[in-house]
């Protein structure tokens, strides 16, 4: 009797061991489908702990690249010209 209660004791360990976190969607991912983004947004909002900090993180880390993009603007190593010099306003 104190076998099997051991033993049903130990599976029944081994089974909660196994259980793993629900798998976290990529920047990439979220960065690609907006729909997603905004449904894991709002689910952020209302609940942080239950979508868990490396989902929530990985949300504002898509919003922020949707919104500023790349970073790199097509004008980094463009300076920009000073205007000509004005003139007497022509009439």
């Amino acid at each position: 009797m104190r076998r099997i209660f051991l033993l049903t004791l130990c599976a029944l360990a081994l089974a909660a061991c196994d259980k793993k976190p629900p798998p976290i969607e990529s920047v990439e991912s979220l960065v690609a489908n907006p729909e997603r983004l905004r449904a894991l947004r709002e689910a952020c909002k209302a609940d942080h702990a239950k979508v868990g900090d490396a989902q929530c993180n990985a949300v504002s880390e898509a919003t922020r690249r949707r919104f500023l993009g790349q970073g790199q603007s097509p004008y980094t190593g463009d300076p920009v010209k000073p205007p000509a010099a004005a003139s007497a306003p022509k009439d």
